[in-house]
């Protein structure tokens, strides 16, 4: 047996692997509530009631997709053009980091300004993270999978570093913490009362910009072609090193808005647990979308409703939450496999 590419597939062939890998994943779910000895349906029904059951629920759901659609866009970008960003992590600190470093004080802006500039440092902040591999990679041909994934711990390891030295709050009882934003610095909440903030307003914005670069940019061209033939793009005369170097600045910039949005708009300081693993699920998010910027924004809100819906559902029925975790494990290895029966079909020799 072997794989056959092909060229062009039919619309039934692009959509339904990737439905069938979400429906088998759902089966999965059901077979673990049953060992867990509880009904299948009832914990399905209470994850969907947990995540969209109410305005608490589904705002709660947007709230946690947020920095997953930042996220999810940074890990799409990069992948695009098969530069394999699995430091999002480290970028989404960076932009963190320098929120605080300028939003708690040291610029004493009206909201109209300081928010513009947070939001420019934190990208150019993260953009400056994944640029660092990108141009070991661009001139010494270092993996940048290994590179990005030890700048999570090394960036991690730095702002544990800052929280028990420069940045910690003086007024923090001796806990890891940097002083909280001034409120000038702080993103207003979109629902009075409820944690859904304007970062995800910014979100969806910069999901629909990252799809008009891609479909309509000579960049986002170059990206594309990047990513199918490095080889091929060029010969054809594409900058390679340059298009790499462009996609590394966009991706670390999406990602460190995550970090932004999470400062500014949620927790107010800089803290060691302020990402759960936001950057990694990211990678999750953006193959779910099957890297397309506007299905980001979809994936995200699955995502975030399986967590969101898993939490309410443990409480109810006594389901361990990692039922959560193993939902979006087997809708990446699904889904990855999906995606390999949308490209190529199998051949009996």
């Amino acid at each position: 047996m072997r794989l056959e590419p092909i060229a062009n597939p039919s619309l039934a062939r692009s959509t339904l692997p990737p439905a069938l890998a979400i429906a088998a994943t759902v089966v999965v779910a059901s077979m673990l509530a049953m060992l867990a000895g509880a009904n299948p349906f009832a914990v399905l029904g209470l994850i969907l009631k947990g995540a969209a059951g109410s305005q608490f629920a589904m705002l709660e759901t947007l709230n946690r997709a947020t920095p997953l659609i930042f996220t999810g866009l940074a890990v799409a970008v990069a992948f695009r053009a098969r530069l394999w960003n699995i430091g999002a992590e480290a970028q989404l600190y960076a932009g963190a980091l320098m929120t605080v470093v300028l939003g708690t004080g040291a610029l004493q802006w009206p909201a109209a300004a300081l928010l513009p500039m947070l939001v420019l440092v934190a990208m150019l902040a993260g953009a400056v993270v994944l640029l660092v591999p990108a141009l070991l990679k661009v001139r010494f041909g270092v993996d940048e999978v290994v590179t990005t994934l030890l700048f999570n711990f090394i960036f991690l390891l730095f702002i544990s570093l800052l929280l028990e030295g420069p940045l910690k709050d003086p007024m923090g009882m001796g806990w890891p913490k940097s002083e909280r934003l001034i409120a000038e610095a702080r993103l207003p909440r979109i629902v009075e009362g409820l944690r859904l903030h304007w970062g995800f307003a910014l979100a969806l914005i910069a999901a629909a910009l990252v799809w008009v670069i891609q479909r309509r940019t000579t960049l986002g061209y170059e990206m594309r072609a990047v990513g199918l033939n490095r080889e091929a793009a060029r010969f054809a005369g594409i900058p390679v090193n340059a298009v790499l170097i462009k996609t590394a600045l966009l991706s670390g910039g999406l990602a460190a808005l995550a970090g932004f949005s999470e400062v500014a708009g949620v927790k107010g300081s800089l803290t060691l647990d302020l990402s759960p693993g936001f950057g990694y699920t990211g990678i999750i998010v953006a193959m779910l979308a099957l890297l397309n910027p506007l299905g980001v924004i979809a994936a995200a809100l699955f995502v975030a409703g399986i967590f969101v819906g898993a939490d309410s559902m443990s409480r109810a029925v006594g389901v361990p939450t990692y039922l959560a975790d193993i939902m979006l494990a087997t809708a990446l290895l699904l889904m990855v496999l999906a995606i390999l029966l949308t490209r190529f079909r199998v051949v009996r020799e």
